[in-house]
């Protein structure tokens, strides 16, 4: 069996989107659905669901630099930035601001949006470059965009459209306390080295579907200690009133159930994290390592073939890296360019291509994995080379 179900047919340069989970994993996620199914009362009541959800949390907690009092499951990033949003909204007053920048993933900026709107604030934009020259830009950007009616800042570990890795530790340090910073790091662990305790952050939340190769729909919210009190999850289940019980405290009671669902995508964690430790000689200091070289790479071919400047200095790209496109006529109001759509159909290369900020402007994205190689930068190069002709 190979590691990946990957289609052999289509060159997958899409990490990012999704993600992908090796055989071994889905292998293991089977076996724990019918460990449920089996007695799926005495799993979720009689201590099996916690005893093996506390499991998972310490294999989570440990590979993120987090506390488990402070780590609960989500079903993925975006219901991790919604719960702390929707937990935010009593307090914020008519006026005030919720500060993201213009790279914010669609789905968290309307969050956003929505709870601003609940309590009569406002969504501010910090305009951050593209290209750009040094992180200082993102610093200087998102400071500049900072009043004394701003209350929260909703930052990316890691932009999806952009793949930039910006300076979360530095604005924390910048902002907090009097600005809680909520970091949406979708793609950070796994991909780069990212201690959500070491972070100033008062909020992270991240997936594991995507570079910690999990089965999908598993994700985590860390929150500080001095946050913990007021959070609560966008979905208000027993927890509230105790109806839960858990020892793990205020966040634990409230997040570990929020229903009856599939839990086997959380507690597949472990596994995943074994799985693709075991696929590099130096673990996951090695994977990261490898992917990122890999990564690298691609954005060289791709800027020599477009004639064009590395978009971002190489310290702010991790596995992922998108170059700007030559403006096109054809892109609408879709967030994806029909060229993404030409080079899976005539090419049978998955990559995103992004309107972006907005049409005309466009950037594509690469993403690198294990199982990429570096000669599928040069076809992508090719491809790309006859779609712009």
């Amino acid at each position: 069996m190979t590691a990946w179900l990957l289609d052999p047919e289509v060159l997958h340069l899409n990490h990012g989107s999704f993600g992908a989970t090796p055989a071994a994993v889905l292998d293991a996620q089977n076996s724990i659905r019918e460990r449920i199914e089996a007695n799926p009362t005495r799993f979720f009541l009689e201590g099996e669901y916690q005893e093996a959800l506390d499991e998972a949390r310490r294999a989570v907690a440990q590979f993120v630099g987090a506390d488990e009092g402070g780590t609960v499951f989500v079903t993925n990033a975006t219901a991790g930035v919604n719960s702390v949003l929707r937990s935010l909204e009593p307090a914020l007053l008519p006026g005030d601001e919720i500060l993201v920048t213009d790279h914010e993933y669609n789905a968290c900026a309307n969050a956003a949006v929505v709870s601003a709107s609940r309590a009569g604030a406002v969504v501010t934009t910090a305009q951050v470059p593209f290209p750009l020259e040094h992180q200082r830009d993102v610093v200087d950007a998102v400071l500049a965009a900072v009043t004394d009616r701003t209350r929260i800042l909703l930052i990316d570990a890691v932009t999806s459209a952009t793949g930039l890795v910006l300076p979360v530790v530095e604005l924390a340090a910048e902002l907090e306390p009097d600005v809680q910073v909520l970091v949406d790091a979708a793609h950070a662990p796994g991909m780069i080295d990212f201690d959500v305790a070491q972070s100033g952050a008062s909020y992270v939340t991240a997936n594991c579907h995507k570079w910690m190769c999990s089965a999908k729909g598993a994700a985590f919210l860390w929150v500080r200690p001095d946050r913990r009190d007021g959070l609560y999850p966008a979905v208000i289940s027993h927890g509230y009133n105790g109806g839960w019980p858990s020892e793990g405290g205020h966040l634990h009671a409230q997040f570990d159930w929020t229903g009856t669902h599939d839990p086997s995508a959380w507690l597949t964690v472990p596994h995943a994290l074994a799985a693709v430790e075991a696929m590099h000689p130096c673990g996951w200091p090695g994977v990261k390592a490898a992917i990122r070289e890999m990564c690298l790479g691609g954005r060289d071919v791709l800027i020599e073939a477009l004639g064009i400047a590395p978009p971002a200095p190489a310290d702010m790209i991790g596995a992922i890296a998108s170059v700007p496109l030559p403006p096109a006529d054809n892109s609408g109001s879709a967030i994806f360019d029909p060229l993404m759509a030409a080079l899976r159909e005539r090419h049978g290369i998955e990559v995103p291509v992004f309107t972006w900020p907005a049409p005309p402007d466009r950037v594509l994205r690469i993403s690198a994995h294990l199982y990429n190689r570096p000669s599928d930068y040069d076809r992508l190069a090719e491809a790309l080379a006859a779609e712009l002709r």
